[in-house]
Formats: structure tokens, sequence, C-alpha cells
């Protein structure tokens, strides 16, 4: 009877979830059984947007003559998280094999003025950086976010953050558009040059505040949590104002961006926002399935 009164209590909990639980779940999504794929290249028409379905190193070999401007990727960590392959944990050689595999054919699939961005832990941001550079990229920063997320360790550091390596094809010709990504930062010392505030603006509110460059250091960021509409139920969702950073940064409206393991879809939809063609590539259906109810939201229909 014990046993019965707690499963029941488990079944109503789980079936009145808040009304502030703003999570896209998987299992509130319709079942499709006909998911876009890259399986025939030559049917894939390369202004075509979509999220895709298969493996990111067969999906990169069927992309033919396709050439993208901004190349964001989110791979796998080798942390042992289950991305619908059990476990993404590989021995350190077949991982490094991999990762040099799939980073070593982005060259054949972008513009002679792209960029690249590759997202790792400090596990595996130095073979990151090491692929690249192997793979003829031009490494120009290193970002690191803070990512403030979960419980801390109870014998080592939290671990709050993640790197994103900036690379581009070639360092003299290349998108930075760096009047969209100032930031503004609150002036302590309101210089005045004839009576006028000196690179500086008064906000309606009365705040004093100067629009600066940004560093590669970023604190301003929250992970998605289930009161955000972006949530998912992905495990290593990225936040869409990270991805919306690099797309303002590093694109133009226009510009094709490939989206690789493109997880529930947030380069996909923040570049669809952002008026950017793109092309999201994932081996997980599921993640597919949240991508595209994801882009559906924003009013685009992937054919």
């Amino acid at each position: 009877m014990t046993i019965l009164r707690l499963a029941l209590v488990f079944h109503l909990d789980s079936e009145m979830a808040s009304p502030l639980n703003k999570t896209l779940r998987i299992e509130h999504l319709p079942v499709s059984l006909d998911l876009p794929t890259l399986d025939v290249a030559s049917t894939v028409n390369s202004e075509r947007s979509g999220i895709f379905n298969g493996d990111v190193i067969d999906g990169l070999r069927r992309m033919g003559g396709w050439r993208f401007d901004l190349i964001i990727a989110d791979p796998p960590y080798n942390l042992g998280k289950d991305f619908g392959n059990d476990s993404d944990k590989r021995t350190r050689t077949k991982f490094e094999g991999w990762t040099r595999n799939w980073i070593g054919a982005l060259t054949s699939v972008s513009s002679e003025t792209a960029s690249l961005y590759i997202c790792s832990d400090w596990k595996c941001s130095g073979l990151i950086e090491s692929a690249m550079a192997d793979a003829g990229w031009t490494i120009l920063n290193r970002i690191t976010w803070k990512r403030e997320k979960g419980r801390g360790a109870a014998r080592n550091w939290k671990q709050n953050m993640e790197d994103i390596w900036f690379a581009v094809r070639d360092p003299k010709h290349y998108v930075f558009n760096i009047e969209a990504v100032k930031v503004e930062k609150k002036v302590i010392a309101p210089y005045r040059q004839d009576g006028k505030p000196k690179d500086w603006i008064q906000t309606p509110a009365g705040e004093r505040i100067r629009k600066t460059h940004p560093s590669n250091i970023w604190t301003d960021l929250t992970v998605p949590f289930w009161s955000m509409p972006e949530n998912t139920e992905h495990p290593t969702q990225k936040p869409e104002r990270l991805i919306e950073r690099i797309i303002l940064a590093s694109s133009n409206q226009g510009d094709r961006v490939l989206d690789l393991f493109s997880g529930s879809g947030t380069t996909s939809v923040v570049a669809h926002r952002l008026g950017r063609r793109f092309c999201g590539v994932d081996m997980n259906p599921d993640y597919v399935r949240l991508g595209l109810a994801r882009l559906k939201r924003e009013g685009y229909e992937c054919e």
C-alpha cells in the first residue's frame, strides 16, 4: 500500500508540473518518422536552411560544394554523457583521433573568409586548440565564459567555466562586427570636454554608461533553466545570448552558419532570428525534433 501511494504521488507530481516551467520536453513533441537528413547531398540545395539528422563526420562529407561563412561547433567533451549514443566516452586516443577527423574536414566546407568557434571544457581545450591549428586555421582568441550551474565538488574546486576557441581561415580577411557586440559599462569617473560627456552617455534613468569593446571573459550569461522559454532537456545546452554574441560579431545578414552537434538547435534558432541562413547537424533524432520545434516557435518551417 505504501509503495502504491508513493507511486501515485510521483505520478501526480510529474503530471502537475509548475505552470512557470517552460522546459521544452521531447515527450511533448509529435513523433516524426521522416526527419530531414543529408543522405543524398545532391538533393539538398546549399541555399536551404534546416536541421538534419545524421553523423557530423558523414554529414561534412555529404555537403560537397557547400561553403559556410561561420561555423559554430559544440561537440561532446568526452565526459560520458549520453547524447543518444549510450555514452560519449572514448579512450583518449580514440577521442583525439575522432576530434582531429571532424575538425580536419571543416576547411572543405568553409568560405575563404570563414570564422570558426568551437566549445570545450578545460580537459579537452588543449586538444581543440591543437587540432584547429593543425587543420590550417589561424587561432585569434580563447573565450572563457562563466557557466554557473550545478552543485559544488566536495574535494575539488567547482567547475563553472568553459572555453570557446575562435579562429579564422584568413587572418587578413574575416568578418568582425565590433559595434554589434560592444557592451555597456558604468562610468566611474565621468569626464567632460567642453562641458559635454566624453565617450559616455546618460540614460533616461540617470545612469552614466560607456559602450566598450568586449573582452574574452564573459561573466554575464545564464545557463538555460526550467523557467526560461529557451530551456530544453538537452544536457549541455548553451545560452541563446552566448550564440547571439558570436553570430552578431562574426557574420552578416544572409551569411551561412554551420551548426555542428546542434543539440537542441540553439545556434540554428538564433541564426534564423538574426537573418542568417543555417544548417544544423545532430545524430540524435530526438534533439533534431527539439530544434525543429524551437524553429517552428520562431515561425520557421523546415522543408
